[in-house]
């Protein structure tokens, strides 16, 4: 198997379950469509993701996915510098958010591609000057959707969840496993 993605934190979880895979980076345009829905949005990059990877390896199994921050119909990304993560920081405190993760699995030789999309809602504390000064200077939401990790010093930024957290870390198991099954059977790996 193939993972179609630079994410750290996506070759950790699939680890951490068991499988082996190497990792391979696709390289995909990923400005968002004019129009394009967040879901929608999610679900083509993942898509677009592990078809560029399958048709370099056209035998083998590729997952990739795109994981994406949004309050009302704002989209949050990874921010560019530490002034646009404290933005983000501000807009996603004390309110709900939503992470959407879209997951594909592709094998062109087959050929199968499938996808589906994620959903969670995350509920920020208020968050002081202070507290988003001090987060952003750990480094950490440097890489990351929305400014922050639920995985990391982030946690403490979170009030609660509602859903997947493996989806808020960025890949969503559940969703994966699904698609997988769909491909495979009931068979786990």
């Amino acid at each position: 198997m193939i993972l179609a993605s630079s994410s750290p934190r996506r070759a950790e979880i699939l680890r951490d379950i068991g499988l082996r895979f190497r990792v391979v980076i696709p390289d995909v345009d990923e400005k968002r469509l004019v129009g394009e829905s967040p879901r929608r949005y999610v679900r083509r990059l993942a898509l677009d993701k592990a078809r560029q990877v399958a048709e370099r390896y056209p035998h083998e199994w590729v997952v990739a996915a795109d994981t994406t921050v949004v309050v009302g119909d704002t989209v949050f990304g990874k921010p560019r510098d530490s002034r646009q993560a404290r933005r983000m920081l501000r807009d996603l405190s004390g309110r709900s958010h939503v992470v959407l993760s879209g997951v594909a699995v592709a094998r062109l030789s087959t050929p199968i591609r499938r996808a589906a999309v994620s959903r969670t809602r995350v509920f920020f504390r208020k968050l002081t000057r202070v507290d988003i000064d001090r987060y952003v200077k750990t480094g950490e939401p440097n890489d990351k959707a929305g400014a922050y990790g639920i995985q990391g010093k982030g946690a403490l930024l979170i009030q609660r969840i509602e859903g997947s957290y493996t989806n808020v870390v960025g890949f969503p198991l559940e969703t994966f496993l699904s698609l997988w099954q769909s491909v495979h059977g009931p068979r786990l790996f």
